[in-house]
């Protein structure tokens, strides 16, 4: 059974074509737990392998609650459990659909229309599994200083290890590391193409994803938990 440092609450495309896109275009299928070849769009497989080596070891993603080591007494087995009553209790979420955007200096996968409920969802995600988390060492809060956090994002740093949640929370599915001007045109203008008939509109999110970052640092999608309660 592989061992896992670090796990992390994702969203994950069903399976399906995005789902099968987005992992030929990073190189890793998460769930399969295997790097795969590049799609053909129109770029150099070269040039798609570079743009592609940030994202590629964490699979084709949106965060939720991001990666934790495991606090002392919590196994795996303790928090498949605590996925599965949590998930079985909640609804799915529906927004009107993903875009292609540019997010600073990268590209990724947004939501379109109203935010809220999944901004709400994915911190209710991040409060409800903190007891699970083991505290950040003092070496990883300085790494996390280091990117300059306002007042606000330092606050969320301290209190649930991760300073991009609650209303710094910004759902995002990512597709390349960070691009130069020339390099992100060209790549925006090949993916536009290529998803411009896969992505999904409406945007459901049907399911909660747990991934595990094994001792190579690459992430594996270990189980999905339908979402199977009721709506309002």
């Amino acid at each position: 059974m592989a061992e896992f440092k670090r796990y992390g609450i994702y969203y994950a495309p069903e399976a399906g074509i995005l789902a099968d896109f987005g992992a030929s275009w990073l190189g890793w299928d998460a769930e399969l737990g295997q790097l795969v070849a590049h799609p053909d769009i129109g770029l150099p497989l070269s040039q798609v392998a570079r743009v592609t080596s940030t994202p590629r070891k964490y699979g084709l993603h949106g965060t939720l609650k991001p990666p934790f080591r495991l606090a002392e007494g919590c196994d795996e087995a303790d928090l498949r459990a605590a996925l599965r009553m949590y998930s079985a209790g909640v609804a799915a979420v529906t927004l009107d659909g993903l875009t292609l955007a540019t997010l600073g200096s990268f590209l990724a996968l947004k939501c379109e229309g109203d935010p809220r409920a999944l901004q709400a969802f994915a911190f209710d995600v991040v409060q409800h599994f903190d007891s699970f988390r083991a505290p950040l060492s003092d070496a990883e809060l300085l790494r996390r200083r280091q990117g300059d956090l306002t007042f606000r994002q330092d606050e969320l740093l301290d209190t649930w290890g991760y300073p991009y949640v609650d209303d710094e929370f910004r759902f995002h599915v990512t597709l390349s590391g960070n691009l130069g001007a020339v390099t992100m045109v060209q790549v925006r203008d090949a993916l536009e193409i290529a998803l411009a008939p896969i992505l999904p509109r409406p945007f459901v999110m049907r399911e909660l994803c747990l991934f595990g970052e094994d001792l190579q640092g690459r992430f594996h999608l270990l189980e999905r938990f339908p979402l199977a309660g009721e709506g309002d």
